[in-house]
């Protein structure tokens, strides 16, 4: 199967979601946003948070992150592109980060874990990561919603002018 198709079945996915335009596009916003943290582990549970506590469709929201990854093999530069922008807007003056061309990434065991893994890391790695992904991921996901938001009113109205009309109601006699 070619992604285009692929694309396109799961976007018919999202079109046929029996809710409001603003519910649906609402939803692929807030899963978009979430897609774009480090927060791996919570993304999908905060997808399904956020759009139950706005009133935006649930479904719609899991399957626009779900859909985010599809960018996964772009992932490492597009989280260093957010780690720069944190680590800009947070240090005092401002300063981009060092380049990584030194860094020699080695393996651990998994035993080793718990004595390597250092919480401080999260002030000087995860914090700027999380501010990035908040300050680039928020336009993407604002672009989304009103993009949706027009692809679904229009599917909406197409699918409503193509129905039959209601069966059952007062007969007319055109005399």
């Amino acid at each position: 199967m070619n992604f285009h198709r692929w694309a396109h079945e799961h976007s018919l996915k999202l079109l046929a979601i029996r809710d409001t335009p603003q519910a649906i596009a609402g939803g692929i916003a807030i899963g978009i946003f979430f897609g774009f943290t480090p927060l791996w582990g919570l993304k999908t549970l905060l997808s399904i948070l956020f759009a139950w506590l706005t009133g935006s469709n649930i479904v719609a929201a899991v399957l626009a992150g779900t859909m985010h990854d599809i960018i996964f093999p772009f992932m490492p530069v597009i989280y260093r592109v957010e780690y720069d922008v944190g680590y800009w807007l947070l240090s005092q003056p401002h300063r981009m980060p060092a380049p990584m061309a030194g860094i020699r990434w080695q393996p651990h065991q998994f035993h080793d874990w718990t004595t390597h893994f250092d919480w401080t890391r999260f002030f000087t790695v995860g914090k700027p990561l999380l501010v990035g992904s908040s300050i680039l991921g928020a336009p993407v996901a604002i672009a989304s919603y009103f993009i949706a938001h027009g692809i679904v009113m229009r599917h909406q109205r197409k699918k409503a002018e193509l129905a039959p009309p209601p069966s059952g109601g007062p007969a007319t006699n055109p005399s």
